[in-house]
């Protein structure tokens, strides 16, 4: 079968792989529709997340189940269904409290050999764990490209509020307009936020963000501290949320945040940075940051999508071959794609 695999820095390749095998009795074998490019992905393609060489990455996927254990009872073979970007065990104390991102037995899709040893799903065939929790199957009528999103993009915007405590009423900024940025755009509207302020530097995105609901505030061409001030009396956001993962958003949204608010931290973090903690710490802000608990949230987004209260589709700009992955990659590195389908 064909997989899209890490081979360097800036370097990936579609070779030839084994066809998966069943390992466990909980196991299932998926035949892949179509899977996407994440920016996390970027994060591997650079190098900044180590994978080892040949190994498929990818954890976003839709297909439909070629084999299944003698325990899995949650689908069956023929299923069309998508996938969580990580697995669980159901089990540990973390999974017990439903904190399923903090599984002890946890595994991430297309991560290399640190982050469980789980080949990704960027290929035309894909070994899934834990399929009870890991799979679902998909709506009548839902498309490939939609469903893609529960799994991981549409869950993480999802969780960044939710797990932010946002109420109805509340006042929200979102730091980033990447895919999970705009989705947690999406999911504020959703949770009843009465205004979004939605702050990216592209035109095209900030647009975007319009047509869902939201205030549109340029980085860098408008003040977004005084803009935001301006719209609430002052008072600044209920709710920040930085959907960039770096010490720069991280700042501003400590920044945005009103008194006694929440700073909720979604994007990828890495490494050490700098962020004014005296002011978080004066404004009496919580801060909450971390891996999402996609497994927690995915019934939910689901039917919230199947009712057309959430709708990644206009995400979507790019719709390429398995065996283009390589270009597909360059493309979305230079920031020409908001998001990629693959398909096999």
């Amino acid at each position: 079968m064909l997989a899209v695999t890490f081979q360097a820095p800036g370097e990936v390749a579609v070779e030839e792989r084994p066809e998966p095998e069943l390992q466990a009795a909980d196991d299932a074998i998926v035949r892949v529709e179509a899977s996407g490019i994440c920016g996390s992905d970027l994060h591997i393609y650079h190098g900044r997340v180590p994978v080892e060489r040949g190994f498929t990455i990818g954890h976003e996927f839709v297909g439909t189940v070629l084999a299944a254990g003698r325990d899995v009872e949650r689908v069956a073979v023929g299923d069309r269904v998508l996938g969580c970007f990580h697995t669980a065990c159901a089990m540990c104390v973390a999974c017990v409290r439903g904190d399923y991102h903090r599984c002890r037995r946890g595994r991430t899709f297309g991560h290399g050999s640190k982050l469980g040893d789980l080949q990704g799903a960027q290929a035309e065939q894909l070994l899934v764990p834990r399929a009870n929790l890991t799979l679902r199957r998909v709506p009548d009528g839902m498309s490939a490209e939609v469903a893609l999103f529960a799994g991981d993009v549409m869950g993480t915007g999802y969780h960044a509020i939710v797990h932010a405590g946002t109420r109805a009423g509340d006042t929200v900024a979102v730091l980033g307009l990447g895919p999970v940025g705009l989705c947690a755009v999406q999911a504020a509207r959703a949770a009843g936020a009465a205004r979004v302020f939605a702050i990216d530097t592209v035109a095209a995105r900030l647009d975007m963000a319009r047509t869902f609901g939201a205030t549109p505030i340029h980085l860098t061409e408008e003040d977004p501290k005084r803009a935001v001030r301006a719209a609430t009396d002052g008072l600044g956001v209920d709710v920040a949320v930085d959907a960039v993962g770096d010490p720069g958003p991280l700042e501003l949204a400590i920044s945005l945040a009103r008194d006694a608010g929440t700073v909720s931290g979604i994007g990828a973090y890495a490494g050490r940075g700098e962020v004014p903690l005296g002011l978080a710490w004066l404004k009496g802000l919580t801060i909450r940051a971390g891996l999402a608990n996609v497994i927690a949230h995915v019934d939910r987004v689901l039917a919230l999508t199947s009712a057309g209260v959430l709708d990644p589709s206009p995400l979507v700009t790019h719709h390429m071959p398995l065996a283009d992955a390589a270009e597909a990659y360059r493309i979305y590195d230079r920031r020409e794609a908001l998001k990629i389908v693959l398909t096999p």
